[in-house]
Protein backbone atom coordinates (compact mmCIF):
# COMPACT_ATOMS: atom_id res chain seq x y z
CA UNK A 1 0.00 0.00 0.00
CA UNK A 2 1.14 3.32 -0.60
CA UNK A 3 1.99 5.80 1.73
CA UNK A 4 -0.85 8.19 2.82
CA UNK A 5 -0.09 12.07 1.98
CA UNK A 6 0.01 14.90 3.90
CA UNK A 7 -2.99 16.54 2.16
CA UNK A 8 -4.90 14.27 4.14
CA UNK A 9 -7.48 12.69 1.72
CA UNK A 10 -10.07 10.73 3.42
CA UNK A 11 -9.74 7.77 0.99
CA UNK A 12 -6.28 7.41 1.46
CA UNK A 13 -6.59 7.44 5.51
CA UNK A 14 -9.04 5.09 5.75
CA UNK A 15 -7.30 2.85 3.76
CA UNK A 16 -4.12 3.18 5.87
CA UNK A 17 -5.76 2.43 9.24
CA UNK A 18 -7.96 -0.58 7.45
CA UNK A 19 -4.22 -1.86 6.50
CA UNK A 20 -2.80 -1.52 9.92
CA UNK A 21 -5.94 -2.89 12.18
CA UNK A 22 -4.85 -6.22 12.77
CA UNK A 23 -1.96 -5.44 15.11
CA UNK A 24 -2.89 -1.59 15.79
CA UNK A 25 -3.72 -1.38 19.37
CA UNK A 26 -0.26 -3.94 19.91
CA UNK A 27 1.56 -1.29 17.92
CA UNK A 28 0.16 1.15 19.91
CA UNK A 29 1.44 0.09 23.11
CA UNK A 30 5.02 -0.15 21.89
CA UNK A 31 4.89 3.08 20.51
CA UNK A 32 3.76 5.11 23.76
CA UNK A 33 5.65 2.30 26.19
CA UNK A 34 2.59 1.15 27.50
CA UNK A 35 1.46 4.73 28.09
CA UNK A 36 -1.91 4.58 26.48
CA UNK A 37 -3.77 3.13 29.51
CA UNK A 38 -2.70 5.59 31.58
CA UNK A 39 -3.83 8.15 29.02
CA UNK A 40 -6.85 6.71 28.23
CA UNK A 41 -7.78 7.26 32.40
CA UNK A 42 -7.12 10.38 32.20
CA UNK A 43 -9.27 11.48 29.29
CA UNK A 44 -12.01 9.52 31.17
CA UNK A 45 -11.39 12.31 34.04
CA UNK A 46 -11.10 14.98 32.60
CA UNK A 47 -14.82 14.28 30.69
CA UNK A 48 -15.66 13.46 34.59
CA UNK A 49 -17.49 10.60 33.14
CA UNK A 50 -19.89 8.75 35.55
CA UNK A 51 -22.73 6.26 34.80
CA UNK A 52 -25.54 6.81 32.16
CA UNK A 53 -22.53 9.97 30.30
CA UNK A 54 -23.30 9.40 26.84
CA UNK A 55 -19.85 9.71 25.53
CA UNK A 56 -18.91 10.55 21.80
CA UNK A 57 -15.73 8.75 21.20
CA UNK A 58 -14.22 9.95 17.60
CA UNK A 59 -11.34 8.25 15.27
CA UNK A 60 -11.84 5.66 18.04
CA UNK A 61 -9.94 3.11 15.80
CA UNK A 62 -10.55 -0.67 17.28
CA UNK A 63 -12.17 0.69 20.50
CA UNK A 64 -9.29 0.47 23.11
CA UNK A 65 -10.00 4.21 23.84
CA UNK A 66 -13.41 3.30 24.64
CA UNK A 67 -13.31 0.67 27.32
CA UNK A 68 -12.24 3.17 30.25
CA UNK A 69 -16.17 4.80 29.53
CA UNK A 70 -17.71 1.57 29.59
CA UNK A 71 -16.27 0.83 32.86
CA UNK A 72 -17.65 3.82 34.11
CA UNK A 73 -20.77 2.98 33.64
CA UNK A 74 -21.12 5.07 30.68
CA UNK A 75 -22.71 4.72 27.33
CA UNK A 76 -19.62 5.53 24.81
CA UNK A 77 -19.67 5.10 21.43
CA UNK A 78 -16.77 4.84 19.59
CA UNK A 79 -16.86 6.57 16.02
CA UNK A 80 -14.47 5.94 12.94
CA UNK A 81 -13.96 6.12 9.04
CA UNK A 82 -11.98 3.05 8.93
CA UNK A 83 -14.19 -0.24 8.43
CA UNK A 84 -11.07 -2.33 9.19
CA UNK A 85 -10.86 -0.97 12.42
CA UNK A 86 -14.26 -1.14 13.46
CA UNK A 87 -14.57 -4.86 12.30
CA UNK A 88 -11.44 -5.35 14.64
CA UNK A 89 -13.11 -3.54 17.26
CA UNK A 90 -16.42 -5.30 17.32
CA UNK A 91 -14.33 -8.69 17.73
CA UNK A 92 -12.24 -7.56 20.47
CA UNK A 93 -14.32 -5.26 22.55
CA UNK A 94 -18.02 -6.47 21.97
CA UNK A 95 -19.09 -4.16 25.02
CA UNK A 96 -18.39 -1.03 22.86
CA UNK A 97 -21.10 0.31 20.68
CA UNK A 98 -19.53 1.02 16.90
CA UNK A 99 -20.54 3.24 14.17
CA UNK A 100 -19.09 4.40 11.44
CA UNK A 101 -18.67 8.08 10.81
CA UNK A 102 -16.78 10.76 9.10
CA UNK A 103 -15.17 13.32 11.66
CA UNK A 104 -16.55 16.48 9.11
CA UNK A 105 -20.17 15.20 8.86
CA UNK A 106 -20.67 13.21 11.92
CA UNK A 107 -24.09 10.99 11.81
CA UNK A 108 -25.43 12.43 15.33
CA UNK A 109 -27.99 14.64 16.37
CA UNK A 110 -27.38 17.92 17.67
CA UNK A 111 -26.79 17.77 21.35
CA UNK A 112 -26.56 13.81 21.26
CA UNK A 113 -23.74 13.75 23.89
CA UNK A 114 -22.47 15.07 27.20
CA UNK A 115 -18.69 14.78 26.39
CA UNK A 116 -16.92 13.79 23.24
CA UNK A 117 -13.74 12.39 22.55
CA UNK A 118 -10.87 12.23 20.13
CA UNK A 119 -7.42 10.39 20.98
CA UNK A 120 -4.36 10.84 18.46
CA UNK A 121 -7.05 11.43 15.33
CA UNK A 122 -7.59 14.97 14.95
CA UNK A 123 -4.18 15.41 13.07
CA UNK A 124 -5.23 12.92 10.43
CA UNK A 125 -8.16 14.91 9.69
CA UNK A 126 -8.29 16.90 6.78
CA UNK A 127 -9.90 19.89 7.92
CA UNK A 128 -9.27 20.28 11.95
CA UNK A 129 -12.02 23.02 12.01
CA UNK A 130 -14.80 21.83 10.58
CA UNK A 131 -14.29 18.72 13.08
CA UNK A 132 -13.99 20.77 15.93
CA UNK A 133 -16.99 22.24 15.39
CA UNK A 134 -18.83 19.05 14.58
CA UNK A 135 -17.91 17.65 17.63
CA UNK A 136 -19.48 21.19 19.29
CA UNK A 137 -22.60 20.33 17.20
CA UNK A 138 -22.99 17.27 19.23
CA UNK A 139 -22.49 18.24 22.12
CA UNK A 140 -25.05 19.02 24.82
CA UNK A 141 -24.40 22.91 26.32
CA UNK A 142 -22.17 22.79 29.09
CA UNK A 143 -20.57 19.74 27.81
CA UNK A 144 -16.86 18.21 28.26
CA UNK A 145 -14.23 17.70 25.04
CA UNK A 146 -11.14 16.64 25.58
CA UNK A 147 -8.35 16.18 22.82
CA UNK A 148 -5.50 13.93 23.32
CA UNK A 149 -2.75 14.07 21.05
CA UNK A 150 0.38 14.36 19.36
CA UNK A 151 2.24 18.10 20.34
CA UNK A 152 5.58 19.64 20.65
CA UNK A 153 8.07 19.66 24.49
CA UNK A 154 8.49 23.41 24.97
CA UNK A 155 12.14 22.46 25.46
CA UNK A 156 14.25 22.84 22.65
CA UNK A 157 16.31 20.01 23.99
CA UNK A 158 13.29 17.52 24.61
CA UNK A 159 11.61 18.98 21.38
CA UNK A 160 15.04 17.81 19.17
CA UNK A 161 14.62 14.22 20.89
CA UNK A 162 11.47 13.71 20.26
CA UNK A 163 11.59 14.78 16.58
CA UNK A 164 14.47 12.02 16.42
CA UNK A 165 12.49 9.40 18.23
CA UNK A 166 8.97 10.70 16.07
CA UNK A 167 11.13 9.95 12.53
CA UNK A 168 13.51 7.93 12.99
CA UNK A 169 13.01 5.69 15.97
CA UNK A 170 9.00 5.12 16.33
CA UNK A 171 8.93 3.84 12.26
CA UNK A 172 11.51 1.09 12.64
CA UNK A 173 10.25 0.19 16.00
CA UNK A 174 6.50 -0.74 14.33
CA UNK A 175 8.50 -2.93 11.87
CA UNK A 176 8.08 -5.89 13.90
CA UNK A 177 4.74 -5.59 15.33
CA UNK A 178 2.70 -3.18 12.59
CA UNK A 179 1.01 -5.18 9.75
CA UNK A 180 1.72 -2.07 7.50
CA UNK A 181 5.08 -0.60 8.92
CA UNK A 182 5.36 1.99 6.38
CA UNK A 183 1.82 3.92 7.88
CA UNK A 184 3.94 4.80 10.68
CA UNK A 185 6.30 7.11 8.29
CA UNK A 186 3.09 9.11 7.73
CA UNK A 187 1.98 8.85 11.35
CA UNK A 188 5.73 10.39 12.12
CA UNK A 189 5.45 12.81 9.39
CA UNK A 190 2.02 14.04 10.69
CA UNK A 191 2.94 14.20 14.13
CA UNK A 192 5.99 16.41 13.41
CA UNK A 193 3.48 18.66 11.11
CA UNK A 194 0.91 19.08 14.05
CA UNK A 195 -0.32 21.96 15.67
CA UNK A 196 1.47 23.43 18.61
CA UNK A 197 -0.52 23.05 22.15
CA UNK A 198 -1.16 27.18 22.08
CA UNK A 199 -2.14 27.02 18.27
CA UNK A 200 -4.95 24.40 19.12
CA UNK A 201 -6.35 25.91 22.13
CA UNK A 202 -6.57 28.55 19.38
CA UNK A 203 -8.26 26.42 17.08
CA UNK A 204 -10.81 24.85 19.97
CA UNK A 205 -11.82 28.59 20.59
CA UNK A 206 -12.17 29.40 16.59
CA UNK A 207 -15.01 26.07 16.65
CA UNK A 208 -16.90 27.55 19.63
CA UNK A 209 -15.61 25.90 22.76
CA UNK A 210 -14.79 28.27 25.66
CA UNK A 211 -12.99 27.26 28.93
CA UNK A 212 -9.65 25.49 26.80
CA UNK A 213 -6.79 24.34 28.67
CA UNK A 214 -4.14 21.78 28.12
CA UNK A 215 -2.05 19.04 29.95
CA UNK A 216 1.39 18.17 28.90
CA UNK A 217 1.85 14.62 28.88
CA UNK A 218 5.11 12.90 28.27
CA UNK A 219 7.15 16.18 28.55
CA UNK A 220 5.22 18.11 26.04
CA UNK A 221 5.33 14.94 23.20
CA UNK A 222 1.55 14.63 23.96
CA UNK A 223 -1.04 17.27 25.32
CA UNK A 224 -4.27 16.43 26.69
CA UNK A 225 -6.68 19.58 25.74
CA UNK A 226 -9.80 20.00 27.47
CA UNK A 227 -12.76 22.40 26.91
CA UNK A 228 -16.24 22.62 27.31
CA UNK A 229 -19.32 23.61 24.83
CA UNK A 230 -20.57 27.67 26.43
CA UNK A 231 -24.73 26.85 27.83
Amino acid sequence: MSRATLEKRPGDIARMFDAVAERYDRTNAVMTFGQERRWRRLVAAALDVKPGTRVLDLAAGTGASSLPFVAAGAHAVACDFSLGMLDVGRRTHPEVTFVAGDALRLPFGDGAFDAVTISFGLRNVADVATALAELARVTTPGGRLAVLETSHPPSPTLARLNRVYVERVMPVLARPFSSDPAAYGYLAESAGAWLDQDRLAAAMRAAGWGEVGWRNLLFGAVALHVARRPR
